[in-house]
């Protein structure tokens, strides 16, 4: 890239949101694209990905104490996993024209020098192989948000042939790829949903044993027993909040919880108290409850990606995409993500493809 004229794009965070997000929390600028000094390479941004974990950074520095990763500074650029293309390169570890993945932000071209941060990211950049399939599937199911479904299930959920599988927002990026992993190691795969058109998805589209519409409070004890007839083993919470203490309720002995996120709870004030102390549950049917960090599995990627890999070319895994197009576009998308707008892995559209 020899254009020194060239324009970035970057979405920057103006006001630290107060409930869920408003676009005007947010402001698109405009500035030179960067040059790469030694050691340094310069990215391309092709597909963006929107997670809730974005929301849970867009907190006051002040009130952030104890929670995972660093929070985003005002008139900073909104944090990000990216696939881009190197477009230019002084690291030699880098080439011109391959494809990465790395977080780099909300912004159209990024300056790395290829270590990431560690300290949010372990897994730095990811070279990415065009070969295995649209690159966008390198930030969905077979990027973080796949590995995590495969590692939260596999290794802390430890799920067992015959068990039930509850997973919540089971229509999303994750959700919907860790219930087809349950089904594949012979479990029961029970979704929790918010409406009828991703009850449909989850069942007849990806193979659930069942799926529970989690806003029908008065039904929702009755809906869950019904789906999950002989209890929950292993419930994947990306949720939290109220949900979390309902479900409490259908847990069996010896049950595993694993904590992924709790996006209920992403808009409440940091020392806010909501819901039951749970610990009569825990002690009483001597369940385990344990936090999850997909970057704790960084250097177990690959084997993941393949075992992931060979169950799509199979037809035993599926997954859907919901592309918007334009970064001026990202602070609606994820506006619409976090209220539960999306089915499947959300994205954002930021440049075209390599040419071949």
């Amino acid at each position: 890239m020899s254009d020194n004229s060239a324009q970035n794009k970057q979405v920057q965070l103006v006001s630290y949101p107060r409930g869920l997000p408003q676009e005007s929390d947010f402001r698109i600028v405009r500035a030179p694209v960067q040059r790469p000094r030694d050691g340094e390479f310069l990215v391309r941004g092709i597909f963006l990905s929107l997670d809730p974990w974005q929301r849970l950074r867009m907190r006051d520095p002040a009130a952030f104490r104890g929670q995972y990763g660093t929070p985003v500074l005002l008139n900073s650029v909104v944090p990000g996993a990216v696939v881009g293309e190197v477009v230019e390169t002084r690291n030699p570890a880098f080439r011109v024209g391959e494809i990465v993945e790395a977080k780099l932000g909300w912004q159209c071209y990024a300056v790395t020098d290829g270590a990431g941060d560690r300290k949010d990211d372990a897994a730095g950049i990811v070279k990415v192989d065009p070969s295995r399939g649209s690159l966008s599937t390198a930030l969905g199911v077979l990027g973080r948000t796949g590995m995590t479904a495969y590692f939260s299930l596999l290794d802390v959920g430890r799920i067992r042939q015959g068990e039930t599988v509850l997973v919540s927002t089971a229509a999303g990026a994750t959700g919907s790829v860790a219930g087809q992993i349950a089904r594949i190691e012979g479990c029961r795969a029970v979704g929790l949903v918010g409406t009828a058109e991703k009850m449909r998805f989850v069942v007849d589209e990806l193979g659930f044993d069942a799926a529970v519409d989690y806003r029908d409070e008065d039904g929702l004890d009755r809906a869950l027993s019904e789906a999950c007839p002989q209890g929950v083993d292993v419930y994947l919470d990306l949720v939290g909040g109220d949900l979390a203490d309902r479900i409490l309720r259908h847990m069996n002995d010896r049950g595993r919880w694993v904590v992924i996120g709790h996006i209920a709870d992403y808009d409440k004030p940091i020392d806010a108290h909501v819901g039951l102390r749970p610990q009569g549950y825990i002690l009483g049917r001597r369940l385990r409850m344990e936090g999850f960090v997909v970057h704790d599995y960084a250097a177990r990627f690959p084997e993941a990606v393949s075992r992931m890999s060979a169950w799509m070319s199979e037809g035993r895994l599926r997954y859907r995409e919901h592309v918007t197009k334009g970064l001026e576009n990202a602070p609606r998308a994820f506006i619409d993500m976090l209220s539960g707008g999306n089915i499947g892995k959300a994205l954002v559209r930021v440049g075209p493809d390599p040419v071949p």
